[in-house]
């Protein structure tokens, strides 16, 4: 069975798309189809209705894509046992990341782990803490790194980093001493979208102070940390964010810390992956170098 009928059927079933695959494989549209073509007649069943635009896996489909991903890799496991005995790590490494590590963690440390291993290709992925769990856990991301610990019976959690949430505020905010997170719930608020892990770990922060976060003074949601630190700029309201994320700001003077008192705001970040999946050579050893301290 050709690998490369295998690697096409699984990039179409990942994407339920014959054109995103092509595009993932650089190849072309009529190749994707045609790879899909042999391999349905070799296995002598069908693997995708094609409706309209629509591209729907069936049954058997369903059926053969764990074993698909098993085989592709072990495959990619002939160049990791090599990799190995030349100690040259190479390959393409995918990871998923939540907002907060994929723009301000993950750039110097994939540098620094370049280094040491140059042969290696990063793809990080940044969407919120809830679309990278989903990819985890639905087999689409083999590693990721979030900042909330969510639900979920698939997913393996690693506590990575410590993070600090604070209140920031433009520079026309006139602070009060003696601040709680009472008084800080009472103020225009902009927040990150649902599935933020940012948003969820101050959610958990106000459920265990009795405020119900319905009842916050919300002006905006936006779906991105620096829209977030923008709007807070042109005072549309406070909010309540990584440190991390506004380090520059705070340095600079652009935005200014509100100091709670009696507040706990602490939270960790997590390396996450499926806890039926054993991971890839190059993926353990970036995980490893990771919870190792780099």
């Amino acid at each position: 069975m050709d690998i490369h009928h295998i690697r096409v059927f699984a990039s179409v079933y990942k994407h339920k798309s014959f054109s995103k695959a092509a595009e993932e494989l650089h190849l072309t549209q009529p190749t994707v189809s045609d790879h899909v073509k042999a391999l349905e007649e070799e296995l002598k069943c069908r693997l995708f209705d094609r409706l309209s635009r629509k591209v729907i896996p069936t049954r058997e489909a369903a059926v053969l894509i764990g074993r698909a991903q098993a085989i592709i890799e072990k495959v990619e496991g002939f160049k990791d046992v090599l990799g190995e005995f030349r100690k040259d790590l190479s390959g393409h490494l995918v990871v998923g990341a939540s907002t907060i590590p994929g723009t301000y963690i993950l750039p110097c440390l994939t540098a620094s782990f370049r280094r040491k291993y140059p042969s290696v290709l990063f793809e990080i992925v940044v969407s919120d803490s809830r679309a990278i769990i989903d990819k985890v856990a639905g087999d689409e991301l083999l590693i990721g790194i979030v900042g909330a610990r969510l639900e979920s019976r698939q997913v393996d959690y690693k506590p990575f980093l410590d993070d600090e949430l604070i209140a920031v505020a433009p520079n026309s905010f006139e602070m009060r001493k003696n601040m709680g997170i009472r008084d800080i719930a009472e103020l225009p608020i902009v927040m990150r979208e649902q599935g933020s892990g940012t948003r969820r770990e101050f959610e958990k922060i106000l459920e265990k102070e009795g405020i119900d976060f319905q009842h916050l003074n919300i002006v905006a949601l936006f779906g991105s940390t620096d829209a977030v630190k923008q709007a807070v700029k042109e005072g549309m309201g406070i909010s309540v964010i990584s440190r991390r994320a506004v380090k520059d700001e705070l340095k600079c003077g652009m935005l200014k810390e509100i100091r709670i008192k009696d507040a706990d705001m602490k939270r960790q970040f997590y390396i996450i992956n499926h806890r039926k999946r054993t991971l890839p050579h190059l993926c353990k050893m970036f995980a490893d170098y990771l919870l190792a301290g780099c």
